[in-house]
Protein backbone atom coordinates (compact mmCIF):
# COMPACT_ATOMS: atom_id res chain seq x y z
CA UNK A 1 0.00 0.00 0.00
CA UNK A 2 1.40 3.14 -1.23
CA UNK A 3 1.64 6.12 1.51
CA UNK A 4 1.08 9.84 1.10
CA UNK A 5 5.01 10.96 1.94
CA UNK A 6 8.09 9.77 0.45
CA UNK A 7 11.06 8.14 2.29
CA UNK A 8 12.98 12.07 2.79
CA UNK A 9 9.75 12.98 4.02
CA UNK A 10 9.35 10.54 6.40
CA UNK A 11 13.17 10.76 7.86
CA UNK A 12 11.90 14.17 8.43
CA UNK A 13 8.91 14.08 10.43
CA UNK A 14 8.37 14.85 14.13
CA UNK A 15 7.63 11.41 15.72
CA UNK A 16 5.73 11.94 19.02
CA UNK A 17 6.06 8.29 19.88
CA UNK A 18 7.90 5.26 18.74
CA UNK A 19 7.12 1.94 18.83
CA UNK A 20 9.83 -1.14 18.81
CA UNK A 21 7.91 -4.23 17.82
CA UNK A 22 11.23 -5.97 16.05
CA UNK A 23 10.82 -9.96 18.02
CA UNK A 24 7.29 -10.02 17.64
CA UNK A 25 4.77 -11.74 15.24
CA UNK A 26 1.61 -11.08 13.63
CA UNK A 27 -0.55 -10.19 15.17
CA UNK A 28 1.42 -8.59 18.16
CA UNK A 29 2.50 -5.20 16.30
CA UNK A 30 -0.40 -4.91 15.07
CA UNK A 31 -2.10 -4.98 18.75
CA UNK A 32 0.54 -2.65 20.07
CA UNK A 33 -0.22 -0.32 17.21
CA UNK A 34 -3.73 0.21 18.05
CA UNK A 35 -3.33 0.32 21.86
CA UNK A 36 -0.17 3.03 21.68
CA UNK A 37 -2.79 4.90 18.60
CA UNK A 38 -5.14 5.93 21.70
CA UNK A 39 -2.92 7.02 24.16
CA UNK A 40 -1.42 9.66 21.51
CA UNK A 41 -3.82 12.91 20.68
CA UNK A 42 -5.15 13.46 17.69
CA UNK A 43 -2.90 14.69 14.80
CA UNK A 44 0.29 12.89 16.11
CA UNK A 45 2.69 10.81 14.40
CA UNK A 46 3.34 7.49 14.93
CA UNK A 47 6.26 5.20 13.99
CA UNK A 48 6.04 1.71 14.66
CA UNK A 49 9.01 -0.29 14.05
CA UNK A 50 8.76 -4.17 12.70
CA UNK A 51 10.48 -7.09 10.72
CA UNK A 52 7.05 -8.89 10.47
CA UNK A 53 6.20 -8.82 7.05
CA UNK A 54 2.87 -9.24 7.75
CA UNK A 55 2.88 -5.70 9.56
CA UNK A 56 3.81 -3.66 6.37
CA UNK A 57 0.02 -4.76 5.42
CA UNK A 58 -1.66 -4.97 8.33
CA UNK A 59 -1.24 -1.82 9.96
CA UNK A 60 -1.71 0.41 6.54
CA UNK A 61 -5.03 -1.49 6.44
CA UNK A 62 -6.18 -1.27 10.04
CA UNK A 63 -4.95 2.74 9.98
CA UNK A 64 -7.56 3.23 7.00
CA UNK A 65 -10.13 1.54 8.12
CA UNK A 66 -9.82 3.38 11.79
CA UNK A 67 -10.00 6.62 10.40
CA UNK A 68 -5.99 7.49 10.88
CA UNK A 69 -3.68 8.17 8.19
CA UNK A 70 -0.90 6.08 6.88
CA UNK A 71 1.58 8.03 5.71
CA UNK A 72 4.20 5.71 3.57
CA UNK A 73 6.95 2.89 5.11
CA UNK A 74 10.56 2.79 5.26
CA UNK A 75 12.39 -0.01 4.40
CA UNK A 76 15.96 -0.14 6.55
CA UNK A 77 17.68 -3.41 6.31
CA UNK A 78 16.20 -6.22 8.15
CA UNK A 79 13.54 -3.99 9.53
CA UNK A 80 11.04 -1.41 8.34
CA UNK A 81 9.18 1.98 10.00
CA UNK A 82 5.85 2.81 9.62
CA UNK A 83 4.28 6.09 9.75
CA UNK A 84 0.52 6.57 11.10
CA UNK A 85 -0.99 9.66 11.84
CA UNK A 86 -4.04 9.78 14.45
CA UNK A 87 -7.31 10.71 12.89
CA UNK A 88 -8.69 10.74 16.25
CA UNK A 89 -12.06 8.71 17.03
Amino acid sequence: MKGTMDDDELKNLKIDKVIDTRGTAYPVPLLETRKSMAEVPKGAILEVISYDPNTNDDIPIWANKAGHEYLGTIDFTGYCGIFVRNGGW
